[in-house]
Formats: structure tokens, sequence, C-alpha cells
């Protein structure tokens, strides 16, 4: 079975070898591509991945390349985690929108809306390549940023895709350590979009566990989630991380207007370390300043479920899919059959099928039915490369909302991304 990785050359890749090795028995990968545009973070990135599989006694074949077509041929998997425009691009998504008054994030408000543009062209692209050059039934599963955006262009345009994020398994192997139970025994109800979602419910055993949760550590909770402890209390729920830009949005840019480090800067400076420490020929495993780079058990969540659709297992995780099962229900009553939704699903060969949820308390429909509106606009943005419908995407976003904002900040974040936008230039790419 041959596995393709674009964006191979990111520093996470370390994450995703040592997964995909020690699954090898649910995992038959005979060929593993990385495939990358920058050839001299390929060869570092891949001189690391192949002493890795060494030491872990893998036993396929790993190939480097920078030849899409090449890579994609005859591949049951495709895993997509690229950046377009690199760690600059993503500095101008968290440093220009506070300059109008709104949150800078790279992958929700006005900077996570610049990144969609930029990259569902991109990923599109590369799934028409996957459907005509991949192996029959081929799977994309997507880990790029903005995934519900991401993930909402690409099945709508038909392809078998699913999109992956760390969230939900993160929260999964942090109450598997609090509860002295193994992750498999932690059933999450985690509920909403990627990137706005809420863990309603902590089930071990079928027991919630949950208000004891709220009861012995909400603040801790809350702390950790950068969200006030009264949230925690009031939704009776565990917010996503980046439920802060909207529950504590004037201090997040308070942070950013007083000259708090970007996580862009932090990360172009941890990643320019993580490259070096790769380029020495003794180093065989991943280090340890990796935790720093974020995405915490991403390799354990895209290994996990690409092992699931190979197999069939049949096992609950959280990923990004339509909202609608085929079988006339819905993970979410209060949003339409294609919209997609970040929920619980049963992953078989088939793929995922979601699993069906209690309906959202009206506090979380509202903010989850507004900021899905503003993602179908930004599909349809990223597509098309109109400016009216750019417009009203980031009108419908909440982080957003006002025309003496939305209206020069488009103008200022189509320009600062000219370079990757050709639908909104064409001229430009002439």
């Amino acid at each position: 079975m041959k596995l393709a990785v674009v964006g191979g050359g990111s520093t996470y890749t370390p994450e995703l070898i040592e997964g995909i090795a020690r699954r090898a028995q649910r995992l038959p990968v005979d060929e593993l591509v990385l495939l990358d545009i920058d050839p001299e973070r390929l060869e570092i990135v891949g001189g690391l991945a192949q002493r890795m599989l060494e030491r872990l006694g893998w036993p396929g074949r790993l190939v480097l390349t920078g030849d899409t077509d090449a890579a994609i041929d005859g591949a049951s998997f495709v895993l997509i985690q690229l950046r377009v425009g690199g760690q600059a691009a993503r500095l101008v998504d968290e440093t220009l929108p506070p300059k109008f008054g709104t949150i800078g994030q790279e992958t929700t408000g006005a900077g996570g809306f610049a990144k969609a543009l930029r990259t569902v062209p991109v990923v599109l692209d590369l799934a028409e390549r996957t459907a005509k050059r991949a192996a029959a039934g081929a799977w994309i599963v997507d880990f790029t940023n903005p995934v519900g955006i991401v993930s909402q262009a690409l099945l709508d345009e038909g392809h078998r895709a699913i999109g992956l994020c760390n969230v939900a398994i993160g929260f999964q192997r942090r109450f598997a350590a609090r509860f002295g139970v193994t992750p498999e025994e932690v059933e999450l109800e985690h509920v909403g979009l990627n990137h706005l979602s809420w863990a309603r419910a902590v089930r071990i055993g079928g027991v919630d566990r949950l208000p004891e949760l709220l009861e012995t550590e909400a603040e801790q909770l809350a702390e950790d989630v950068g969200t006030p402890v009264e949230i925690v209390r009031l939704t009776r729920s565990i917010p996503s991380y980046y439920l802060k830009y909207y529950y504590a949005f004037d201090k997040v840019l308070h942070e950013q207007l007083d000259g708090v480090e970007s996580r862009a800067e932090q990360v172009i400076d941890i990643e320019g370390e993580l490259l070096d420490m790769y380029r020495n020929p003794n180093l065989d495993e991943k280090p340890k300043l990796l935790e720093r780079r974020g995405g915490a058990y991403y390799s354990e969540a895209a290994a996990q479920l690409i092992a699931s659709l190979n197999d069939g297992r049949g096992d609950a995780q959280v990923v990004d899919i339509r909202n609608g099962n085929g079988r006339g229900e819905r993970a979410l009553p209060d949003l339409p059959d294609a919209a997609v939704v970040e929920v619980p699903a049963r992953i078989t060969r088939e793929g995922a099928v979601t699993l069906p949820q209690a309906p959202l308390d009206p506090g979380m429909r509202g903010l989850v039915q507004a900021v899905k509106a503003y993602e179908e606009l930004a599909v349809a943005a990223a597509r098309t490369g109109d400016r009216d419908t750019a417009l009203k995407a980031l009108l419908a976003n909440p982080l957003v909302a006002r025309w003496s904002i939305a209206q020069p900040l488009l103008d200022a974040l189509l320009e600062a991304n000219r370079a990757h936008l050709p639908r909104f230039f064409p001229a430009a790419a002439r």
C-alpha cells in the first residue's frame, strides 16, 4: 500500500513517521512518499525520517520527491499537511487583522479566511489529480487548516475526503490519564465545527465524568483553553482552545495590539531550531522540542484514522465530515446534511459514518450556525475569486461582522496575499 504525504517537508512529519511505523500491522504501508516543493527542507526532514524508520525497523520504502503526480500515482491514501505561503503568510494572517480592530489568527477570523483563500484552490487541484492518478477508492485525509473550510470544499466537489484535527484526541488523552484508563475507554461527546467545538460529555464505561471534572477542575480546564471559568460553568462543557477568540475577544485583541509576540514568530524560531536538529546525522528520533511546535497527538490522530479506514475497525473517532450520515440522520440536527461538522463518527472502509448527537444548546447553536454560514461563503469565495462573495464572508464572520472593518480589511488581506491568489488577480497570474 502506498501513502503520500503532501507537505512532507513539514517539521511535523517526524510525528507522522513515528505513528505510521508503530502501526505497521494495522497499516501495511510498503511505500511512503514525502512530497514537498522545498527541496532543502525535504532533504533535511526526509533524512531524519529515514533514520527513524530504520531505528523502528519499518520494512517499507521511503521516497522523497518534488513531483506531485509521481507522489500521488497509485496511492491509497493522500495526506495533506501543506501551508501555502509558509510561515511568512501566517505572520500576515496574525498581524494584519489587529490593525483593523479584529483578532489575527491563522485558522479563524480574518486571518483564517485569508489562509482559506490561499489554500482551497491548491487543495482542490491536488484532489483532482488524486481522483485521476491515485488508486481506486483512494482517501484524502486533510490536516491542512482551516480544516473545516478545506474539508467542506473537498466534499462539495465530491471528493473522497475526511478532515482531521487534534483537539479532540488531545482531550481524550488528557482525560484518560486523569482517570487512569486507556484513551480508547474515553468517549467524548465532542460537537460543533472545526476550531469551534465543545466537549459536552466525557464518558468512561458509559458514565459521564464531566460533572466531576467541572466540580473539581473547572479553573484549571478554563485556564488551559484560555476561556473564563464562568463560561465553562455556564455552558457545562469544555470549549476548545479556539473559542477563546470569541469568548475572550477583547482580552486577546488587547494582547495582540500590545505587541505580544505572535505565534507565527514563535513557530519560525522553533522551526529553525528543529531543522538544525534534524540535520544531525546521529538523530534518529523526534526531538522533545517538537512538542513546542504544536499539534500534539497529530501522529496519533492521523495514523489512527488511516488505519481504521484501511481495516474497517469501526471505532469511533472525531473527524470533520458531512453532517448527514446517508441514513436520514444528522449528527447535529441544527445544521443541514451537507454541512461539514466536527463530531464523533464510526470509521469503516467505506468512510466515516456520523453518529447522531443531541441538539446544541441555543447559545452554542447560534454561534455554530453563524460560523457555518461564514464557512460556506469562504468556500465560494476561494473557489471563484469573487470579491463580493469574499466581502459577504467577512461580514458573516462573528469576529469581523462590521462594514467599517470588513471592507478595508478585505482590500488589505487580498493585496498582502496577491502572490497566492491568482483567482482574485488573474492578470498577475499570467
